[in-house]
């Protein structure tokens, strides 16, 4: 029997089924969230191993990777910045003055340096540090894959924090760190001043923003001249380098709170 005009060939229609099991399978395996957690689990290695990433990293970091329903509780229960500066400020500086200020002593020296190359003061840093992790005493205990595996697989976020899951991978790649070395907050950050994986590629000085607070303190400086610090300026609200500071952490409670502790420490 004759194909009517312009009907498609078994073979044409057979290849345009294939090609879009292809595609269809493709875009199930590389699914930006949700979905069955191993099938989405294995985009992301495929995702990593197209861009480098050896599978002996992927192996060590993702093969017995799971979700944390804890992780997203936390993401959707985030409430701290919902208080005023007053009540926010009052609540964190007070405590961490008097550790601050032996803190600007015991590295002095650092603080120093630090400033000389980066132009950062030693108490912008020092305000962060505290804020942060308690001047490192606590970094957080997290498991830093497995909690960004699970934001990147959760719909809230998930093309943020697959990048983020991806920058960890290329860390552990380098040899920085090991995927059981790298526990931080419940949000992926690492560090004694809390870096995003992102962020550590980007601006870390040394190799251990964990245990060297050096190290840590170098970085956090290298990010702040990163997105335009200005040196010997004042970084109150309405500055340029208040909104510098916003690029650390975009909330304005924060942001104020780290001005307003550093002012504090810059005055002893």
């Amino acid at each position: 029997m004759r194909r009517p005009l312009g009907a498609p060939s078994s073979l044409l229609l057979l290849w345009l089924v294939l090609l879009w099991l292809a595609t269809f399978a493709g875009a199930a395996s590389a699914a930006p969230c949700g979905g069955d957690f191993a099938t989405w689990l294995q985009g992301v290695k495929q995702e990593a191993a197209s861009g480098g990433i050896s599978q002996r990293t992927i192996q060590a970091a993702l093969d017995n990777v799971s979700y944390d329903p804890t992780i997203i509780a936390r993401d959707h229960a985030q409430g701290v910045f919902r208080q005023s500066f007053e009540q926010f400020s009052g609540r964190m500086v007070p405590p961490r003055m008097a550790r601050g200020r032996r803190m600007m002593q015991q590295y002095a020296s650092v603080l120093s340096r630090i400033e000389q190359q980066y132009g950062v003061p030693g108490a912008v840093l020092v305000a962060i540090w505290g804020l942060e992790t308690d001047f490192g005493a606590d970094s957080g205990h997290f498991p830093t894959i497995r909690a960004l595996a699970t934001l990147a697989y959760d719909c809230r976020r998930p093309d943020k924090f697959r990048g983020e899951l991806i920058a960890a991978l290329q860390i552990v790649e380098r040899g920085d760190l090991t995927p059981s070395e790298m526990r931080g907050a419940w949000a992926g950050e690492i560090g004694q001043t809390q870096f995003l994986p992102s962020s550590y590629l980007k601006y870390a000085v040394g190799r251990d923003l964990i245990r060297q607070p050096g190290d840590a303190l170098a970085s956090t400086a290298n990010y702040l001249k990163g997105y335009g610090w200005q040196p010997g300026q004042p970084w109150g609200e309405g500055t340029a380098n208040f909104q510098v500071l916003l690029q650390w952490n975009s909330s304005q409670v924060y942001t104020k709170t780290v001005a307003y502790f550093a002012q504090q420490l810059a005055r002893e």
